[in-house]
């Protein structure tokens, strides 16, 4: 017999009650920038994009402007924003993106103010350095395929240059202890060294229910680079619109290059690579997390719960709370500069030595010169032609996404089971076969071969590295920083954390999800 209405509505106050007081007892940590706001007043290591810049330094023309943005940061009245200085000869002004997001709270799952991030590395330190160099052999790469770094003599020279950076934290081969063409620009987490650059999840088939949809992109037609001008960069400061002026193949394609997967996080729905994830997963036959209560059910299957429609919606229910999270750390705390911006100021000291806090690691390096060679400036060339979004860099939207959605899959899936027994290409009512080796992109990018590499891949491993692919598509693109990725990811993974902790009492069912967090480290919800 079903609980009586007044049992039923007693249990769900102190089920909600429960949560809330959960979710209360948990530390509130302290939020701390990196300074660089109180030893430059003027914004010079911060987000200025949208106010008015001097043509010649490239600097925040009136440094009380960015005070005033600030201080309208902080208050109720929507209208102080709009109220902002208007920039002279800007004709089609961006509008900054959403503040207040960064102040909302939540009915599930932590607060954003609930949780925080590091420091950004300082403006002028080497580990900022590092990581514009890391950027700029990115622009220069941007048409080189993946498959090819391992013979490209310009990836080759990359690897050299980032070797020999003070303070450089990308990834390095575990058995030499340097960063090699097998490494290079990829992320940190398990499994992300392991096969082909880009993860499976982003190459194979998608099905979906009686439809299947080939991975197949609209891309950016080569060597279309933008703010590679002192006119251009300074209009883009400005904060002048320039979006929807972007140069496309008229052939699609599967992935193949820095510029495809650029172009994918330019305009990709922000969970869309992770929902693509599941549905592959799902109709691909891949063995759910031991923990489920209902793996070695012979006679009762899991649906609105611990099945397939409940994994569904939640690996899209958590996005909108991950980027509630990340826009605090962004427009509250942080408000570190964009990549673009600092290209200026290493434009500017290559024209007026010792003018500005950048690291001698970039000004030195041979990345800054390729570019100046095939540019003709130490700007950052960008892949969008509007260079970054209307808000501040650190931490990344597509990286705390990213974290938030691939945790709940790990936790839903078996990390351990093999991608090679993935079944693919099936329909309703026929099973597909197992994938086998896996595919990488043909020399076209129209069609998909078997990879020749010995490397056995797994759902957990594929799953962190489509995380990352889609993190670091951002820098490619000239966006983020590789301090954005990496903890933006944690940060992602802790909203979903706490998500699943707060739902789990709501289950009838005692099962368990069981993760391989992304600093390796199991845990057990």
């Amino acid at each position: 017999m079903s609980p009586s209405p007044h049992q039923s509505r007693a249990e769900a106050l102190a089920l909600r009650t429960g949560a809330a007081q959960f979710a209360a007892d948990r530390q509130h940590p302290d939020q701390i920038s990196n300074s660089d706001e109180v030893l430059y007043p003027n914004g010079l290591g911060n987000f200025t994009k949208g106010l008015e810049h001097d043509s010649v330094t490239g600097e925040v023309a009136n440094p009380a402007h960015y005070r005033l943005l600030v201080d309208a940061l902080l208050s109720e009245d929507i209208d102080r924003i709009a109220g902002l200085p208007p920039v002279a000869g800007v004709t089609k002004q961006r509008a900054f993106v959403n503040p207040r997001a960064g102040l909302a709270f939540d009915l599930e799952g932590p607060d954003c103010r609930a949780l925080t991030i590091p420091p950004a590395p300082v403006l002028s330190s080497a580990q900022a350095a590092g990581e514009a160099v890391e950027l700029y052999w990115m622009a220069r790469l941007r048409d080189v395929a993946f498959t090819d770094y391992a013979t490209d003599a310009t990836a080759a020279a990359a690897v050299s240059d980032l070797n020999v950076l003070a303070d450089f934290r990308g990834p390095r081969d575990p058995a030499g202890g340097q960063v090699t063409v097998d490494t290079l620009f990829r992320g940190e987490t398990p499994g992300e060294l392991v096969g082909p650059y880009l993860s499976q999840f982003l190459l194979l088939d998608v099905p979906f229910g009686t439809l299947s949809y080939p991975q197949r992109q609209t891309t950016a037609a080569s060597g279309a680079d933008y703010l590679t001008t002192w006119g251009a960069w300074l209009d883009v400061q400005n904060g002048e619109d320039t979006s929807g002026t972007d140069h496309f193949d008229s052939t699609k394609r599967y992935i193949r290059n820095g510029r495809d997967l650029a172009t994918y996080v330019h305009f990709d729905a922000l969970y869309e690579a992770y929902l693509n994830a599941c549905l592959i997963l799902l109709g691909g036959g891949a063995r759910f997390d031991p923990g489920n209560p209902y793996t070695h059910s012979p006679r009762e299957a899991g649906f609105g719960t611990f099945g397939g429609p409940h994994i569904l919606s939640l690996v899209c229910e958590v996005a909108t709370r991950a980027l509630k999270a990340v826009w605090h750390q962004k427009w509250f705390v942080h408000r570190r500069l964009r990549p673009e911006a600092y290209g200026g100021w290493v434009e500017r000291s290559r024209t007026s030595p010792g003018s500005y806090p950048i690291h001698s690691d970039v000004l030195e390096s041979a990345a800054v010169a390729a570019i100046q060679a095939a540019t003709g400036s130490a700007l950052l060339p960008m892949a969008f032609p509007e260079g970054s979004p209307m808000h501040p860099a650190y931490g990344a939207g597509h990286a705390t996404v990213a974290g938030a959605c691939v945790t709940v899959l790990k936790a839903w899936f078996d990390e351990s089971f093999p991608m090679a027994e993935l079944r693919i290409g099936g329909s309703p009512g026929k099973p597909g076969t197992p994938l086998g080796a896996p595919r990488i992109p043909d020399a076209a990018g129209t069609g998909l071969v078997s990879w020749s590499g010995a490397d056995q891949l797994t759902v957990g491993g594929e799953l962190n590295k489509v995380a990352a692919n889609i993190a670091i598509g951002r820098n490619h693109a000239g966006v983020h920083w590789y301090t954005d990725y990496v903890q933006s990811l944690r940060l992602g993974e802790e909203v979903a954390i706490r998500v699943l902790q707060e739902q789990k009492p709501t289950y009838l069912e005692r099962g368990s999800f069981s993760l391989v967090r992304f600093d390796g480290t199991s845990f057990v919800i």
